[in-house]
């Protein structure tokens, strides 16, 4: 890519990042059952000034370590609590991660740096969880920049680089647990093996590296241990070994889910992604190749296989996949910029297949309130949307083949830029009347000036954390014989009046509905 340009590379990157990681960051509420439960949690921890145990609904909630609990109560004492609010410790985890692989590859890889950097920041997994108020962005970040700095002193030999491996090591256990050492373990253990030197794997045990990230994690892992005596049962056993051994808590999904997430957690660039790890994989015992290409190949390769195997997976899991494979894709780029380099019939394949998945990323943007809505897109409406995606699927074919993929930079980002523009103009609205808590809790507000209790009867726990959130209560569950003893607001699934009135023995009006989400409201008078 031609990286010729008259704005400073940094300011380029910088608003590319504010554009991808910020603009109309609360447009929808919170989704999810993770979003505004992590939310809360840190609305709690803020309400209780504890910086050590997370709780919710006033009870411990010991799932997850608590950095993106410290920066959301950051962002609340600056900002208030709110959604949008929830979500800027990713969104800032993410900036810090761009701007690191800038750092790290101007440094090591002059000429890389621009090119890796948007292409990290422009992935739909990196753009869209740093839109979550999720762990994910706190994991992904602090992992890649302690492994880039790992590599940093592997190249270098400068000691700082891997006292700052050990530093965000330790705040990636923070970020999510002990998976973090134990993949950083696994890359570099590989990388060894194929260098045929131990000597990588046993001088990277620096005592005062190791002191340093024990430093850094260690003492709140031993404060709410202190605490909460349930803490490793309930953290390490339960939510670490046997959510990885076992389905104990129902994501099952086949052995290869991680090869079409990543994939689409790497668009726009997938299929540059591919090129670049199939090149890798070829140069991969050659004394000769780039062992950064190495590096990045392994590191993949680690988090995809080592996540397969897990019994549970979710979709967030695979994104430390994503900033190695996006670097990996740029020095592709930049190894095959010359047209000697990068065969006829090569470029032809590339440019027809990086075009049709850009035409395809702008035609679900046009189509997203439908994909929502209907979960498919009706013949009548496709076939504007189809017209320009193929129309730009074809300007992009033909003019990556007349620039020799000079022009690869802008036919990419332009078509992301306006597929971002599109989604977020379309899909906000139908994200959020199907997906959030927030309008319903809206309409509560209408019903109920004095701020009642409210239940919930038979909806799901993404509605129940929803409103804990945006109602800054407790909610209670009838199915768990949860009913309070005062008047009070009940949400439930339609057509279930008579059960409730059958639960508590008391008089209930119906108040309305909230069609998107087959939703009713009812007022449940007092004992």
């Amino acid at each position: 890519m031609n990286n010729r340009s008259r704005i400073p590379g940094w300011i380029f990157l910088l608003a590319f990042c504010g554009y991808f990681f910020l603009w109309r960051l609360g447009s929808f509420g919170l989704i999810g059952a993770d979003e505004p439960r992590y939310a809360q949690v840190a609305r709690e921890m803020l309400a209780r000034h504890d910086w050590v145990t997370p709780t919710l609904g006033g009870m411990p909630w010991l799932e997850k370590p608590p950095l993106y609990y410290w920066q959301a109560m950051f962002a609340y004492r600056l900002f208030g609590v709110s959604d949008w609010a929830a979500r800027l410790p990713s969104a800032f985890d993410a900036f810090l991660l761009v701007l690191a692989v800038y750092w790290f590859l101007r440094r090591f890889r002059p000429g890389l740096e621009l090119d890796a950097a948007l292409i990290v920041a422009t992935t739909a997994g990196i753009a869209g969880f740093a839109r979550a108020a999720s762990t994910d962005m706190p994991l992904t970040a602090t992992f890649s920049i302690a492994m880039l700095a790992w590599y940093a002193w592997f190249e270098s030999g400068d000691k700082k680089y891997l006292a700052a491996f050990y530093g965000f090591l330790g705040l990636a256990m923070l970020a999510k647990g002990p998976v973090a050492p134990f993949l950083a373990i696994a890359v570099i253990v590989i990388l060894a093996v194929l260098q045929r030197s131990a000597k990588i794997a046993l001088k990277t045990l620096w005592i005062p590296g190791i002191l340093l990230g024990c430093a850094v994690a260690l003492p709140w892992y031993v404060l709410v241990q202190l605490r909460n005596p349930q803490f490793f049962h309930e953290f390490i056993v339960e939510h670490n070994l046997a959510r990885f051994g076992t389905n104990l808590y129902h994501h099952p999904e086949p052995f290869w889910y991680y090869v079409p997430v990543a994939l689409l957690g790497w668009v726009p660039w997938s299929i540059l992604v591919v090129g670049a790890v199939f090149a890798a994989v070829r140069q991969l015992r050659n004394p000769a190749g780039d062992t950064l290409r190495s590096f990045l190949l392994i590191w993949v390769g680690v988090i995809v296989v080592f996540f397969s195997i897990s019994q549970s997976k979710l979709p967030g899991y695979v994104l430390p996949a994503i900033p190695p494979g996006a670097i990996l894709a740029a020095e592709f780029i930049r190894a095959r910029s010359s047209p000697e380099k990068f065969t006829t019939w090569l470029r032809f394949v590339f440019a027809a297949l990086h075009a049709l998945l850009l035409g395809g990323l702008v035609f679900c943007a046009l189509v997203i309130q439908y994909l929502v809505l209907e979960h498919r897109v009706p013949w009548n409406a496709a076939g504007v949307p189809l017209t320009i995606a193929v129309v730009t699927a074809a300007a992009i074919f033909v003019l990556l083949m007349k620039s020799d993929f000079r022009t690869l930079r802008i036919a990419t980002l332009v078509p992301a830029i306006v597929a971002l523009a599109v989604a977020l103009r379309f899909g906000a609205q139908p994200l959020d009347e199907t997906l959030s808590a927030r309008p319903v809790a809206k309409e509560l507000a209408n019903f109920d000036p004095h701020h009642l209790p409210v239940a919930v009867f038979l909806v799901p726990r993404e509605t129940e954390y929803g409103l804990a959130f945006y109602r800054d209560q407790v909610v209670s569950r009838y199915e768990l014989g949860q009913i309070p003893k005062g008047e009070h607001l009940v949400v439930a699934a339609q057509g279930f009046q008579k059960s409730i009135a059958k639960e508590t023995g008391r008089k209930v009006t119906y108040f309305g509905n909230f069609a998107p989400q087959k939703l009713e409201y009812f007022y449940v008078a007092s004992r």
